[in-house]
């Protein structure tokens, strides 16, 4: 666990935490996941649908299964569920791997300003420990320190977006309100979990299209945004 830098100033006190995304909200990872499902539905012998795909973002990958069982009219009783969703993990990390992890634009930068506004910060994903570690550890490597308080990744809340769970377990995991937090997502699964969690959503659609509704907020990109920005946000 990282410490973060000296506490906010008085502008920015009722905002205390601010808790990310990362696939698709971060770093430029999302599309790999999703060369990994066409490459999965390739070797099943079909064709993954752009609607299909569009569906999984955000999602478990037993979710993101069933998913493309459907699109491509398999019975899901009578496919190997756990080693399809292993073989897409394991794929897609190897492109990680190959290809790199670009930030998202504005993210590297925001998560910087975020941190030196004293802000508490977490990373909550629904990637499995094992894969988001490679990011985990790229991104630390690259700002030089790790700018996460707290991490929850995968099921380690007991339950995936979009349950609230994994975005409580994160605001408990730094003593913080939801009132005084907010969420930075891409999906709509995401957005869901951090709404579901009473906390502020900050919207970058990426994969998916998101929808107005109370509570979230949508932009096209993190870039040129300060910390007085997040915290008006919670009005």
């Amino acid at each position: 666990m990282s410490s973060s830098p000296a506490g906010p100033s008085a502008p920015l006190q009722r905002l205390q935490a601010v808790l990310f995304d990362m696939d698709g909200t971060l770093v430029e990872t999302e599309e790999l996941w999703g060369e990994a499902m066409f490459a999965l539905a390739t070797q099943l012998g079909g064709t993954l649908s752009d609607e299909a795909r569009e569906q999984t973002a955000g999602t478990s990958m037993l979710a993101s299964m069933e998913i493309i069982y459907a699109d491509l009219g398999m019975d899901p009783a009578a496919q190997d569920l756990q080693a399809d969703a292993r073989w897409v993990e394991d794929e897609t990390a190897a492109l990680m791997t190959s290809r790199g992890m670009p930030w998202r634009p504005g993210a590297r930068e925001l998560i910087n300003t975020v941190r030196a506004a004293g802000l508490r910060t977490a990373l909550v994903t629904t990637t499995p420990r094992r894969v988001a570690t490679l990011v985990l550890d790229r991104i630390t490597a690259e700002l030089g320190v790790d700018p996460f308080d707290v991490t929850v990744c995968g099921t380690e809340a007991g339950a995936l977006k979009p349950d609230p769970a994994p975005y409580r377990k994160a605001m408990a995991d730094l003593g913080v309100d939801p009132r005084s937090s907010l969420v930075i997502e891409d999906s709509q699964v995401g957005t869901a979990s951090g709404l579901a969690a009473g906390v502020a959503v900050l919207g970058i659609p990426l994969v998916q299209r998101l929808q107005p509704q109370p509570g979230l907020t949508l932009r096209t990109t993190l870039a040129g945004l300060t910390a007085a920005d997040l915290a008006a946000l919670l009005d």
